[in-house]
Order: structure tokens, then sequence, then C-alpha cells
């Protein structure tokens, strides 16, 4: 799909879904992103840091076709490399990684880009690249065992960037059901949920449940 059509994705479910095998209860990520998209999640992101090239390769070959059949987006996170073998829709980097001026060099025109900021230093200097970027990540909101070094910000920058942001943005960490509605309160429109999701014994039902609790 065209990168358009990929923001297009991102704008249109509020619920932006990545996987965690680690803290899937057993499951794979092939199972817990069937249940997303059943769900009507449009937007996943792959993130598995700790396996090999190849498993990454052949497991995003499966999620590839998977995410196709349901009309969904593919991000992947870190790896351009993995992006463009697998032809995903998206690469999504971090403030350590490649620079988005040079992934985008790699991606080409297409590819949607996401980038990670922490603080509003960080959303000012997106904001200076926003012709090359698709939308960042803001966060993390609460602490997260995703990430559990990684100091939280609060809802005072999730608001900064609904008031400074000029790119479509999506609030990430430690969001769950008891917390969803204060995050959207605060000016995001889109957020990333995981292990609330991956832990969950019945996913689809957590997410109606977390879309219910948007719309309260």
């Amino acid at each position: 799909m065209t990168r358009q059509e990929t923001m297009e994705l991102f704008k249109a479910f509020p619920i932006y879904g990545i996987t965690a095998e680690k803290d899937s209860r057993g499951r794979s990520n092939y199972q817990v992103i069937t249940a997303m998209l059943k769900a009507g999640i449009r937007f996943v992101q792959y993130r598995e840091k700790e396996k090999s090239a190849l498993a990454r390769y052949n497991e995003c070959l499966e999620l590839r076709r998977l995410t196709r059949e349901y009309g969904a987006a593919l991000i992947i996170d870190d790896f351009v490399d993995l992006a463009l073998a697998v032809e995903a829709d998206g690469v999504h980097v971090g403030q350590d990684d490649l620079p988005v001026e040079v992934v985008r060099q790699i991606v080409g025109k297409d590819m949607v880009i996401g980038l990670s900021t922490h603080n509003p230093e960080q959303l000012e200097a997106a904001n200076r690249v926003k012709n090359i970027i698709d939308y960042v990540g803001v966060g993390p909101v609460f602490a997260t065992q995703t990430k559990a070094t990684a100091k939280p910000v609060g809802f005072d920058y999730v608001r900064y960037a609904a008031e400074h942001s000029l790119v479509p943005f999506v609030a990430i960490g430690g969001i769950k059901a008891s917390n969803i509605f204060s995050v959207r309160e605060h000016g995001a429109e889109n957020m990333a949920v995981v292990t609330e999701i991956t832990q969950s014994m019945d996913i689809e039902q957590k997410i109606h449940e977390l879309l219910n609790t948007i719309k309260k």
C-alpha cells in the first residue's frame, strides 16, 4: 500500500498493536497479531530484538502475508533491512538508530517512518524533519516492563505533543485499560498498547474493553 494509505490506517483506529512474544503467555506473535486483527487493529508493529536475524525474517514473512489478508499495515521496529526484505509498510526507529534522513534514503519514498521521542526537544527536532517522517512515538507515558530503564514522561509531554507536534503521534508506555482514558483526555488520539494486550487471556475481549474505555 502507499505511504498515504498506511497513514490512513494509523489514523482510523485508536489502538496501535505491538508484539512482545516473551510476554504473550506462550503464544506466538502470529497468534497474537491474528487476534489483534480480528478485533479491528489495522496498524501493528513487529518488535523483537532478541531473536536471530533469520528467525525475525521467517516470522515476518508470515506476518506480512497475514497483515495483507486483513488489509493491515505492518511496521518493523529498528531493523530497516528487515522492513525492506519483507516488504513491510513502514519502519519505526529510535533516537539511537540511524538518522531518519538516512532511513528515508534507504527505504525510498513509499515506506512510512515512525520516530520515538521522549521530550520536547526531541519532538521539536522531529518537527524539523516532518517531510521525512510520518509519525512520532511519545513516551513512555508510564513505567513499562518492556523498557524498564526508560524514565516515564507523564501526561505533560503527551499534552505538549498534542499542542506542538506537526505530524501525527502515538502515545506509548505502560498504557492499560485503567489509564487509557486519561491518556486520551490529555490529547492522544492514538495509543500503543503492548503487554495489556499480549498478556491478556482473551486478546479480542481486551481490545474491545480498551475501545469501550476510550469512548466513556
